[in-house]
């Protein structure tokens, strides 16, 4: 969690509340020896910060089981090699 002063906070307000709101992780404030804590009412739908991957893989999982490596790895004596 991060924490910053009174003074922190006073300077950089806005852009300590874009980064909460953005992160979904509270902000601790120090002020009097005290604690103070920033934090956001709703929680983060964390499904939101996916990112797109395209070449994954999409699809039945169970289709998974089914699939063979054998054209993949080519092997030499004991070892096996694996085409990239």
């Amino acid at each position: 969690m991060k924490s910053v002063s009174a003074k922190e906070l006073r300077g950089n307000l806005e852009n300590l509340l874009d980064e909460i709101l953005r992160t979904g992780m509270p902000l601790e404030i120090e002020r009097g020896g005290k604690r103070l804590r920033i934090i956001p009412v709703e929680p983060l739908d964390k499904l939101d910060k996916l990112v797109h991957r395209p070449h994954v893989i999409l699809g039945d999982a169970d289709a998974l089981i089914d699939i063979t490596w054998e054209q993949e790895v080519r092997r030499v004596g004991s070892t096996a090699h694996y085409r990239c």
